[in-house]
């Protein structure tokens, strides 16, 4: 080779190889990060109450969250059903039901999807922030713009946590086990307020 040529194709060398190390840094940054799917715990902020437990998994890209766990107060319906929602989700057990649908996710954050009001079958865009340490995740459902909405913060639970579930809704729990209805609790209100 000539040496002009030479000289040119150094620095390119070296510039490629510098950009081959940034992406590796970036995909291994992004690998890192944390990711929503897991068991959630709701507390009422007034209260100090835990409202009810939810589970998110990842389908084909999309991240869903389902009612896992309820805790009931006395004198609330202890199998309520879905009686006001559409579709699908018509008249389903609040146990098991798919409250957030199709959230996208960009790094920490998760847009496009809708969060489900059981409690009337109201349907709201939704948007969440996982937190960088993956503990903490703020979900906020709203109408129109999301100015107009209202934040929860809920926390991840511990891998143990599962242990407590039903083993309806409970992707852990071994194969042809049954829905223990002694075991379910249920509360009158997991979603939005």
């Amino acid at each position: 080779m000539h040496k002009a040529t030479i000289r040119i194709m150094r620095p390119m060398q070296t510039l490629f190889a510098a950009a081959w190390l940034a992406l590796l840094a970036v995909e291994s940054a992004s690998a890192e990060e944390p990711v929503v799917t897991g068991l959630w715990q709701q507390v009422d902020a007034a209260t100090g109450k835990t409202e009810g437990w939810f589970l998110f998994v990842e389908r084909d890209g999309l991240f869903e969250g389902r009612i896992a766990k309820m805790f009931m107060e006395p004198g609330d319906d202890p199998n309520p059903r879905c009686d006001r929602c559409e579709g699908d989700q018509k008249k389903a057990p609040f146990l098991g039901l798919a409250i957030i649908n199709g959230m996208r996710r960009h790094g920490l954050e998760y847009e496009d999807g809708t969060i489900l009001d059981p409690r009337d079958g109201t349907r709201y865009r939704a948007l969440m922030h996982l937190s960088p340490d993956g503990q903490t995740l703020v979900v906020r459902g709203y109408l129109g713009i999301a100015l107009l909405g209202r934040d929860q913060t809920w926390v991840r639970l511990p891998d143990s946590a599962y242990a407590e579930l039903d083993p309806s809704v409970n992707p852990l729990a071994p194969r042809g086990s049954r829905p223990a209805a002694s075991k379910r609790s249920q509360t009158r209100s997991p979603a939005l307020r």
